[in-house]
């Protein structure tokens, strides 16, 4: 059970709505305030590491792998800073982003901006690994989901689009509301999904099936799933947190409110405790949820009290077990897997032989029933067994003449088409015709 410092209320006058982002062991958290504020904070001994003012709006903020690194997306560009404040890089080509998500396993940066283009940038080299437009208009809705790295958008039409860095294309385009979606959340889990629309309404997707597990009827500005299944839901001055009651059935588990009527920009949970960090208008408030962390934590892949040398390490190890792109999928089981083996386009005339062969074993074998009325004589079941014999061999001797009429036009071309200087490469000619046009064989 945590002690009650883990609350605080950090309250900044005319600079919200806030919102933030937590690094993977939840030691660290950056701010946002929408007209320029920036800071990061220390969480376990509520310190300030660094603050600063650049004067502009700014409209979300993620960190990367660790507390050294974050990037905003402010009004025009997004930027990139260290943990002094000091400005790294300044990333025109995005355009002017409204949302931010880092994927620490394959240390990409996915940003979407007003005009509704996806971009995904390699921050250890600099090199833009894709750009996508997404044809569906502005979006400010995105996520990642945890278990497979592929990023959802949800748009003002209320479809949701789910992407990787190597597809033009989105692997999925779902039909989730009839109005636009306002957020989206992913179980830690990664098979269920939560989307709020404009129509007041939340539903539950398995993304399995991708099918809607449940509805419910409430507005939410915000979402979020904690680590241990906990729901959180954020709307106007009011925050309920979900809790599920077997079988994806959730319920109402704590209702806070916040005071002075601030209204709710961002909601998240930190990982590994059990805190819920609000973002609203007028800085940043935290309530302590029970049993919403996860309270065992392995130490080699996300460490709370991890030391300098320890992050140095772990630092390193995670550039050279870094992701490349392509294994960014909806099912990422699949890797490590072996290939199914190709079939040939076309099979050789042994292999026709062979399976004609079958097939006529197969129709002479077949049991035959016995009628009535004389329809059982010796004669009539002869007749009756070439017949289907006939009907098996069917398709191949169709694909036999097909074969044929191709041999016919390629000697045509030979001996018609090509003169006699060049009779000797009639074969290498008539090859290569038929290879560049196929639609007239």
């Amino acid at each position: 059970m945590l002690s009650s410092k883990k609350a605080f209320d950090l309250v900044l006058p005319e600079l919200g709505p806030y919102t933030m982002d937590y690094t993977a062991n939840g030691r660290y958290m950056a701010m946002a305030g929408r007209k320029g504020h920036l800071a990061i904070i220390d969480t376990q001994s509520l310190k300030q590491i660094k603050e600063f003012q650049v004067r502009e709006t700014v409209h979300d903020v993620t960190l990367f792998h660790n507390e050294l690194y974050f990037a905003a997306a402010q009004k025009k560009y997004t930027y990139i800073y260290n943990n002094h404040g000091i400005e790294l890089h300044c990333l025109k080509e995005h355009g002017a982003v409204q949302k931010l998500q880092f994927m620490r396993n394959h240390f990409l940066l996915a940003t979407i901006n007003k005009s509704g283009q996806l971009r995904y940038q390699d921050v250890t080299t600099g090199f833009m690994v894709s750009n996508f437009p997404t044809h569906l208009g502005p979006c400010d809705v995105m996520q990642v989901n945890p278990f497979n790295a592929v990023v959802g958008l949800g748009h003002l039409c209320g479809k949701v689009t789910m992407w990787n860095p190597i597809s033009a294309v989105p692997l999925v385009k779902m039909q989730c509301h009839h109005a636009s979606i306002s957020a989206i959340a992913h179980h830690p889990g990664g098979n269920l999904m939560a989307t709020a629309g404009s129509d007041g309404k939340i539903k539950l997707w398995d993304l399995r099936k991708f099918e809607v597990l449940k509805t419910y009827f409430h507005h939410a500005k915000t979402l979020d799933f904690s680590q241990n299944g906990l729901f959180a839901i954020g709307n106007g001055s009011r925050v309920q947190i979900w809790k599920d009651n077997g079988d994806q059935d959730y319920g109402r588990y704590m209702t806070h409110d916040i005071a002075k009527g601030y209204q709710v920009g961002e909601a998240k949970f930190q990982p590994f405790e059990d805190v819920l960090c609000l973002g609203h208008t007028m800085g940043i408030s935290t309530i302590l949820v029970p049993g919403s962390g996860e309270a065992n934590f392995d130490a080699f892949v996300a460490n709370p009290f991890e030391t300098k040398k320890q992050r140095r390490e772990k630092e390193i190890k995670s550039l050279l077990d870094k992701l490349p792109p392509e294994t960014v999928m909806l099912n990422p089981t699949k890797i490590g897997t072996l290939k199914p083996a190709r079939k040939k386009e076309q099979p050789s005339l042994k292999e026709l032989e062979a399976e004609k062969e079958d097939a006529v074993v197969a129709v002479k074998l077949a049991p035959r029933k016995k009628k009535t009325k004389g329809r059982s004589k010796p004669s009539k079941m002869e007749s009756k067994k070439q017949e289907c014999i006939m009907k098996a061999k069917r398709p191949y001797l169709d694909q036999q003449m097909k074969e044929e009429e191709s041999r016919k036009k390629l000697r045509v071309i030979e001996e018609v088409q090509l003169p006699k200087a060049l009779a000797r490469f009639a074969s290498k000619k008539a090859a290569l015709y038929q290879k560049n046009f196929p639609s007239e064989f």
